[in-house]
């Protein structure tokens, strides 16, 4: 197996790790002004995910990185074609990152109702936005000889592609349901436990009819005709196991299965780009491939040696992490303080 190939599994393998991880606290953060009926459930609920949510991001950075170094030429299309909707994306998170660290230092009832608006929209655009690129991408984008993006913001709005993103905001809003009724106690478990059961059938339906018409609008199932092949079967297998695990009160096992939904969901887009990084809709000869958009082999090699010793001390740490912090939080452990009008 060469370098490029070990490296674009390893980018695959960083973007999974952070949908799967970060998907449910993007959910539980879009959940916020549903779930939560006054200032102690919003902090109950804010207290669930704040032990990993920056560590979650980690894995943005670290799958940014590599992408960097070792496929420069993806990175410099992917961000310049996309340049608008990932500054977007990375304001919302910056946001976001405000609102959680600093909604509990403020006592004002106005200021705390605004970080909750810079927590909800700081969930909801970054889910959103990364559906409509990963659905770009697996559109094909007009993408010239010279490995530069040739299309505009509006054409990248398209109705699958933004279907694309409704689909991955709905299902980590079903992750972060699932993973809050793991988290919390009492009535606000009732209610996500509610939340997760009503959300699966439209979820269900909407992504079925995402995934049909990716038959038609997308690279991914260019080599298996109506066949479904092994990795959607297995996500579809996955999706069902969730909602007999919910009906049987299994909610770790609810929450396992959408997790290795999210998962199988990530991997098929990657496999079905292979070898292809970014595909043009303009010419396949003007595909962006794991070969033509690398670094040298060189670099490739260093960077491989220095993953082997330190992705082995970021997982033994972020599992420790989540060992740790692996009680449910409850209303009365939360300090009861005054909020100021």
């Amino acid at each position: 197996m060469d370098y490029q190939i070990i490296w674009f599994i390893l980018i695959a393998i960083l973007f999974i790790g952070y949908f799967v991880l970060e998907g449910f606290d993007f959910g539980v953060g879009i959940l916020l002004p549903f779930i939560a009926k006054d200032d102690i459930d919003r902090r109950v609920v804010l207290n669930t995910i704040g032990p990993f949510w920056d560590a979650n991001e980690v894995w943005l950075i670290t799958a940014g990185g590599a992408m960097f170094a070792a496929f420069p030429h993806w990175y410099a299309t992917l961000f310049s074609g996309f340049y608008i909707p990932l500054f977007l994306l990375l304001l919302a998170l910056i946001f976001r990152a405000v609102g959680i660290e600093f909604r509990s230092k403020m006592k004002q009832t106005l200021w705390r109702k605004t970080a909750d608006q810079f927590i909800f929209w700081g969930s909801f655009l970054p889910a959103l936005l990364w559906g409509v690129a990963f659905t770009n991408i697996v559109q094909g984008l007009p993408i010239g000889a010279d490995m530069n993006f040739t299309g505009n913001l509006l054409a990248a709005l398209n109705p699958y592609a933004l279907l694309g993103g409704v689909v991955v905001v709905l299902i980590f809003m079903l992750h972060g349901a699932l993973f809050l009724s793991l988290r919390t106690t009492d009535n606000l478990k009732a209610r996500a436990e509610k939340i997760a059961k009503t959300m699966w059938w439209p979820i269900g339906i909407v992504t079925v009819v995402f995934a049909v018409l990716g038959y038609w609008q997308t690279v991914l199932f260019d080599g298996l005709g109506l066949v479904p092949g092994t990795l959607p079967t297995l996500a579809l297998f996955t999706f069902i196991a969730c909602f007999v695990f919910m009906r049987l009160k299994m909610q770790g096992y609810a929450f396992a299965s959408i997790a290795l939904t999210i998962l199988l969901g990530t991997a098929i887009i990657f496999y079905g780009l292979f070898p292809n990084v970014m595909p043009s809709s303009l010419n396949e000869a003007y595909n962006l491939t794991i070969y033509n958009a690398s670094s040298s082999k060189m670099t490739l090699k260093i960077m491989t040696i220095v993953a082997l010793f330190f992705v082995p001390i970021v997982l033994a740490y972020q599992g420790w992490s989540y060992y740790v912090f692996s009680k449910r939080i409850t209303r009365d452990a939360i300090p009861r303080e005054e909020v100021k009008l």
